[in-house]
């Protein structure tokens, strides 16, 4: 097979969730356990960070992993989903895995995935981690997909394990309330392993200081570690953070290559995760390793999608938040956006609760509502009812290509065009963006 023939293969002999949500839903560990017992256990063989949480764990795996590459190590980061390329899950020092890598991978394993019937989130993880082995890699990131305790990542046994945040999404596979969800995540906890967790919050404290008790693990959390002074936007591109370190009241000036407000929280959390790894484990990470891996932490890694800047005039930004704490976030910065109007092109996923979502959205906005070319697109019919309910500004466009077109044809240099609502949105508009500039 080529790379064209087996990703097709990939998507649709092996349940993605990306592509058709819960039917693809396999939890438990014995299938990965099986498959990587089958490649040797690869994922013994280097160092590995676990993260988890409903929202900034993308972020957070970034940064660290960037720190980490700026320390000198060779470094793994598995993440997802993907939004253009399969290959941006899996990578080596911000290098995405080559195409002949996964093609030599499935043929070599194909009978096996099958015979094991693996998921698709289960063969990619276990690709990650027999690339990674053979890549030499010392120390990897690895992002959990959904929820931890059952998630195919948990295979690992971490040097730390990192939970950013709990939040209400993926109700009826982690739970119906946020004690239950928190649960779930907290599941990722190992045996003396110590644990970092991004945000205090009293509704799930609790939960993930029983799990640590139990498993005589340390937890830590990042808010306690590490405190934000001040935040500062010197351009377009980087943010500017005053953080200082509560133990010796060290202070950091720090640069980021990320944009978004939510990213404060998550640069805390990545502070946290490093000063631990640098203060209590074999790796040695530097003041300046530190500082410049946060500063090219999208430019290490390759991290699309949060609060992105795809053009100037109008000024055009996309983000990834898709559940009710991201689109909160998202919602507060456009408000707060210096700019005559807003054209939003939107999107969601048919499982997301339009309920909890839709009244964040600001009505100083003009909406264009749309459906990304997947099954597991909302119609567009049910977020106009709702659009109606809620007295938003809106019209709707059968496709994200066309959505995108019209927006911008209405749009005046001095206006904003965001777009969001769902990964699979924005995964469409990359497509097109890149498509334009010939790449």
């Amino acid at each position: 097979m080529n790379y064209t023939e087996t990703l097709d293969f990939l998507f649709t002999a092996m349940p993605s969730f990306q592509r058709i949500g819960g039917e693809a839903y396999k939890p438990g560990l014995e299938r990965i356990a099986s498959f990587c017992q089958h490649l040797g256990n690869p994922q013994r063989n280097f160092y590995t960070i676990h993260v988890a949480g409903t929202n900034g764990k993308g972020s957070v795996s970034h940064m660290l992993a960037s720190i980490l590459r700026e320390a000198g190590y060779r470094t793994g980061l598995f993440t997802s989903p993907h939004l253009v390329d399969f290959r941006e899950r899996i990578r080596v020092d911000g290098e995405m895995i080559p195409k002949q890598r996964v093609v030599n991978f499935v043929n070599k394993h194909r009978e096996k995935m099958q015979e094991l019937d693996l998921s698709f989130f289960e063969m990619t993880a276990a690709m990650a981690f027999d690339y990674f082995d053979q890549s030499d890699v010392e120390i990897a990131v690895i992002e959990t997909g959904l929820g931890g305790r059952l998630d195919a990542t948990n295979l690992i046994t971490p040097l730390l394990s990192v939970i950013t945040n709990i939040g209400m999404e993926h109700t009826e596979f982690l739970g119906d309330t946020i004690e239950k969800i928190a649960a779930e995540k907290a599941g990722i906890i190992k045996k003396s392993v110590p644990v970092i967790i991004g945000q205090r919050d009293d509704a799930y404290n609790a939960v993930f200081e029983q799990r640590a008790a139990e498993l005589h693990s340390e937890l830590i959390y990042a808010e306690q570690v590490f405190l934000l002074n001040g935040v500062e936007h010197f351009d377009q591109s980087n943010q500017h953070f005053s953080v200082t370190r509560t133990r010796d009241s060290r202070a950091f000036e720090l640069d980021i290559d990320l944009l978004g407000d939510y990213q404060q929280h998550n640069i805390i959390t990545a502070c946290a995760a490093a000063d631990y790894l640098a203060e209590h484990t074999p790796l040695t990470i530097s003041r300046r390793a530190f500082r410049e891996g946060l500063a090219s932490a999208a430019a290490n890694t390759g991290l699309m999608g949060r609060w992105q800047i795809i053009a100037e005039e109008p000024y055009t930004i996309c983000d990834t938040g898709h559940n009710a704490d991201g689109i909160r976030y998202v919602a507060a910065q456009l408000e707060a956006l210096d700019t005559d109007r807003i054209f939003a092109v939107m999107g969601f996923a048919k499982e997301k609760d339009l309920s909890k979502i839709m009244p964040l959205l600001p009505k100083r906005i003009h909406y264009i509502f749309t459906k990304a070319a997947i099954d597991r697109a909302r119609n567009v019919e049910d977020i106009a009812k709702m659009a109606e309910e809620l007295g938003l500004s809106y019209e709707c466009k059968p496709s994200v290509t066309e959505a995108l077109a019209y927006a911008r044809s209405k749009a005046l240099a001095s206006d904003t065009i965001f777009i969001g609502g769902s990964n699979f949105v924005i995964a469409e508009v990359g497509e097109i963006v890149r498509s334009s500039s010939g790449e």
